[in-house]
C-alpha cells in the first residue's frame, strides 16, 4: 500500500503511529497557508516549527526516510501530489479544532483518509455517558476518564519497516491552484523571519521532564506560585508533538511507581482531554457560547491598554508583558487575567481568546477556546458569572513578595510590596512610567454582576 503520512501535531519520529505502518510511504509537511496568513512574519512560533521539522528530517533520513515540505493550501497540495503520483490513502492524526475537521473533510472527498489517534489519551468518542452523550461536567468526565483508563493508553508505537517514495526532498513546494514552484528550504521561502527562542523552547522534552522528576512530588502545593519554576513547561511539546501523551504516561507511571502522588498532574491532563472533548461534540463553541447571552463590550480603548500591558493592574500587565516577550504565561496568571478581561473590563471573551491564540507558544483551540468561555462563565461547566476574581488578593496569595510583578514590570521595582496589592496605592501612585488601574476592582464586578443578572 502506497501512503502519504501528514505529520501535523505530531512533530517527532518517535512513538510515532505514522511510522508503525507498513509500505511504501512519502512523509510530508505542509505549512498551510490558510494558517500562515493570519501570522506576523516574526511569530516565533514558525521559527520553532521550523527548526523541529529539520530535526525530523534528519531523524527520518537516519531511518532510510525523509520528509517532503509542501507551502499552500491543503487542498491544493493533494490535488497536486495525486497528479504526479498514485497513492492509496494519506494517514494522519486526527484533530478537533473547526478548521481542521474541514480541512480533513476537504481532503477525504479526493483520496481516503485514515485518522490516527495520537494527539489525547481517549477518542473523542470513549469518554462518555452511559446513554452515549457527552458529559457536560468535568468531575464525572474525570472519573469516568479513571476507570477507563488501560495500560493500552499508554502503549508505545515501534517503527514498522517502510520503503520511502522517490521525490525531492531538498525543496519546499510551493503549490498555488495547479502552479507548482520550488523554493530553498529556509523560514524566508514562506515569508516568515528567523526569531531567538526562549529557553524553554529551545530544550528538549525529555530534558524537562528529567528536571520535572525533582518537583512532581510539590506540584500540587507550588503549582499556583507564578515565581517559582513548578511547573512542567511541556505543553508547547504537547501541542506541537514533539511529546507524545503516550510518553508522558508512561512517565508518569514511573513516577507513581516511586511513591509520587501523581494525581494532581493526571487531572491537568483529563481536563485537557475534556474540553477537547467537548469541542469535538459541539464545534460551535469556538466562536459561541454555551449559555448565556454574554457579548460583552466592545471598549476598544480598555482592549488596547489590556494588549499593552497598560491596565494599571501589576499581576495582569506583567502576565501580558511575559505572553509578549517570550509566548508564555503561568497558568495562574492566565485565569487571573482572563477574569479580569471578561469581568472586570466586560470585554467580549472571543477578543480575548483570539489575543491568546496570536501569542501564546503552546495555543491549543480546544483548551484556548474553552478556558475563556470558563472565566467567562459562557462555557461547558463554567466558573459562575457571579465568581470574580480579584486581582490584587490572587496577587498577594500567589506572588507574596512580588517577583513575578517585578521581573515583568521593572518600573515598580522600588514600590513597597504592599501597594502591589492595594488598589487604593496604586491609584495614589502618579509613576510616569506606570499607569493607574484602567478600573477600580469592586465598581467593575458590581457592573459586570449587574450586567449578568439582565441577561
Amino acid at each position: 500500500m502506497r501512503r502519504i503520512l501528514w505529520f501535523r501535531r505530531d512533530l517527532r519520529t518517535e512513538d510515532n503511529p505514522l511510522l508503525s505502518l507498513q509500505g511504501e510511504v512519502l512523509p510530508i509537511f505542509i505549512f498551510d497557508t490558510t494558517i500562515l496568513s493570519s501570522l506576523k512574519p516574526d511569530d516565533r512560533r514558525v521559527t520553532f516549527i521550523f527548526q523541529t521539522l529539520i530535526a525530523i528530517k534528519k531523524s527520518l533520513q537516519d531511518k532510510g526516510l525523509n520528509l517532503a515540505l509542501f507551502y499552500g493550501k491543503p487542498v491544493d497540495i493533494f490535488d497536486y501530489l495525486l497528479r504526479v503520483e498514485k497513492f492509496d490513502e494519506v494517514c494522519a492524526s486526527r484533530d478537533y479544532d473547526a478548521y481542521a475537521i474541514e480541512r480533513d473533510r476537504t481532503v477525504s472527498h479526493r483520496i481516503m483518509f485514515h485518522y490516527l489517534h495520537d494527539n489525547y489519551i481517549f477518542r473523542h468518542d470513549e469518554v462518555l455517558k452511559d446513554n452515549g452523550t457527552p458529559y457536560l461536567v468535568f468531575t464525572p468526565f474525570y472519573n469516568r476518564a479513571k476507570s477507563l483508563f488501560r495500560p493500552e493508553h499508554m502503549r508505545e508505537y515501534k517503527p514498522s519497516h517502510q520503503q520511502l517514495i522517490s521525490f525531492n526532498f531538498d525543496i519546499i513546494h510551493a503549490i498555488d491552484g495547479t502552479t507548482h514552484k520550488t523554493l530553498p528550504i529556509s523560514l524566508s521561502s514562506i515569508e516568515f523571519e528567523q526569531q531567538d527562542l526562549p529557553d524553554i523552547l529551545c530544550q528538549s522534552p525529555i530534558d524537562k521532564l528529567n528536571r520535572f522528576t525533582d518537583k512532581i512530588s510539590d506540584y500540587h502545593h507550588n503549582r499556583d506560585f507564578m515565581a517559582l519554576s513548578a511547573t512542567s513547561h511541556i505543553s508547547s511539546d504537547l501541542r506541537f508533538g514533539r511529546l507524545s501523551v503516550r510518553a508522558l504516561l508512561r512517565w508518569l507511571s514511573e513516577q507513581k511507581k516511586q511513591g509520587i502522588d501523581t494525581e494532581p498532574f493526571f487531572r491537568e491532563l483529563i481536563f485537557r482531554e475534556f474540553y477537547a472533548m467537548l469541542l469535538a461534540h459541539f464545534p460551535h463553541l469556538s466562536t459561541t457560547n454555551f449559555r448565556y447571552p454574554f457579548k460583552g463590550i466592545e471598549n476598544e480603548s480598555y482592549f488596547n491598554a489590556f494588549c499593552n500591558a497598560q491596565t494599571g493592574v501589576p499581576i495582569v500587565d506583567a502576565g501580558i508583558r511575559e505572553l509578549l516577550h517570550t509566548g508564555e504565561m503561568h497558568n495562574r496568571v492566565r485565569m487571573i487575567v482572563a477574569s479580569f478581561f471578561t469581568k472586570n473590563l466586560l470585554l467580549p471573551w472571543q477578543w480575548g481568546e483570539a489575543f491568546f491564540a496570536k501569542h501564546l507558544n503552546d495555543y491549543d483551540a480546544s483548551s484556548n477556546i474553552l478556558s475563556w468561555q470558563w472565566s467567562a462563565g459562557t462555557g461547558v461547566d463554567p466558573q459562575p458569572y457571579f465568581r470574580i476574581f480579584n486581582p490584587y488578593t490572587q496577587a498577594s496569595k500567589f506572588d507574596s513578595n512580588g517577583d513575578y510583578i517585578r521581573r515583568w514590570i521593572p518600573e515598580l521595582n522600588s514600590v513597597p510590596t504592599k501597594t502591589l496589592y492595594t488598589e487604593s496605592l496604586l491609584f495614589s501612585l502618579n509613576l510616569s512610567s506606570y499607569p493607574s488601574p484602567i478600573v477600580n476592582h469592586r465598581e467593575s464586578s458590581q457592573k459586570a454582576l449587574n450586567y449578568y443578572k439582565s441577561l
